[in-house]
């Protein structure tokens, strides 16, 4: 195809694809499903060859949150019947890492529900990063806890901190329609604020809130121009009790196109496999190996994962190996810019790109993804709340 060999000179100059090739890319029917993970495949390879970032979450303080995003399990109102607990402790926290990182983890993942921090909060979670870095020495550590006040990504930093995750879920113009108690704005601010203190920027979405196939370009095309280092790309799992329980939107071959048009607009960024890959990518799950570079290790912030172990054979058994904490995560160029206080720039320099990538191009805008039929898509069956664990006197998942 045509379309497949321009993707991929673009992306192994790491030049913008047009907003057109990027929808074009989502349209493609099934029977060209493999053709489009063979071409994202060469982008991957080109820049992190056959390597798997493993990271671990450990959620610091689950449920409660004020917060009103229609995903979130968490969220205000949530009926879900998830774990709620407040804050771990320091040693507590640790030890739950530990488990990550024998599994393999290279990076771990502190996330906390609620708004953002409070000054206490960052000390709290201060003190944790330093307890991790002292027990496991090379561990990468990244924080996820809300919307940052001034001076606390600085703080974070100084701390030990590696990185700062906030993601900006879908598109600015649906943005509204899923949260109302903050605005896309105001995770942009976040996001800015990190990578000026000096914290590797991780920042992704979520596919499947009904959003249309120019929502998710869009909200992609914005991340390229935000320029984070890792680009986490979850789907939907519909928890019950949540608003947006009902939304069975994803098919495996569906999620495959969404990770491959991420690939090919960030081909040299670290795409993350993030939540729901085991509910909606289910036995395609090997095939997504060849699009993205990093994934997540076991269980998640309130929902059960597959078994370490059986994540583990699936990067082997597809030809693949868990990278090292040696290893270097990204490609030369961006690492150098990323130690020089830059942000990995693009031609063009830092956010800015050939071309330009305003996601308000002129091509024709997609129609909504009509929802499958629950009775042959919903998968309610693989939705299991975590209760192992942080929070739990159970052993974690890793």
């Amino acid at each position: 195809m045509d379309l497949l060999n321009t993707l991929v000179d673009k992306g192994l100059r790491r030049e913008l694809p047009t907003r057109e090739e990027a929808l074009a890319v989502l349209a493609t029917p099934d029977d060209d499903l493999l053709d489009v993970v063979a071409a994202a495949g060469k982008v991957r390879r080109q820049w992190f060859g056959r390597r798997v970032k493993l990271n671990y979450l450990v959620n610091l303080k689950s449920g409660l949150c004020p917060e009103d995003c229609s995903y979130c399990s968490q969220r205000l109102g949530s009926k879900a019947e998830i774990l709620k607990y407040t804050w771990l402790k320091p040693d507590e926290a640790s030890k739950a890492a530990a488990a990550g990182v024998a599994g393999g983890a290279k990076r771990v993942c502190l996330v906390a529900s609620g708004r953002g921090p409070t000054d206490r909060d960052v000390d709290r979670v201060s003190q944790t990063i330093e307890a991790i870095k002292e027990q496991n020495q090379g561990v990468e550590v990244c924080a996820c806890l809300g919307l940052l006040s001034d001076g606390q990504a600085g703080r974070l930093r100084s701390a030990g901190a590696d990185a700062y995750n906030h993601n900006l879920n879908t598109s600015e113009a649906t943005y509204g329609e899923i949260t109302t108690t903050h605005t896309y704005a105001d995770r942009v601010e976040t996001v800015h604020q990190a990578q000026a203190a000096g914290l590797s920027a991780c920042s992704g979405l979520i596919a499947g809130m009904g959003e249309s196939d120019s929502d998710l370009v869009d909200v992609v095309f914005a991340l390229r121009e935000l320029d984070p280092d890792s680009v986490p790309v979850n789907f939907l799992i519909p928890f019950e009790g949540t608003p947006l329980a009902k939304e069975w939107n994803l098919t495996p071959q569906r999620c495959l196109r969404i990770l491959a048009m991420v690939r090919f607009v960030c081909p040299d960024v670290e795409v993350r496999l993030a939540g729901g890959r085991e509910v909606h990518l289910r036995s395609m799950q090997p095939l997504a190996l060849h699009l993205v570079n990093s994934i997540f290790l076991g269980d998640y912030l309130t929902s059960e994962g597959q078994a370490g172990q059986t994540d583990l054979d699936m990067i082997a058994d597809a030809g693949f190996e868990v990278e090292g904490a040696g290893t270097t995560t990204l490609p030369r160029h961006r690492a150098e810019a990323e130690a020089d206080g830059g942000c990995g720039s693009h031609t063009g320099g830092c956010g800015s790109h050939a071309g330009g990538c305003a996601p308000c191009g002129d091509g024709q805008e997609a129609e909504a993804v009509p929802a499958v039929a629950a009775e042959a898509a919903a998968r309610t069956d693989l939705v299991a709340v975590r209760r192992r664990g942080a929070g739990t006197d159970l052993a974690p998942n890793a």
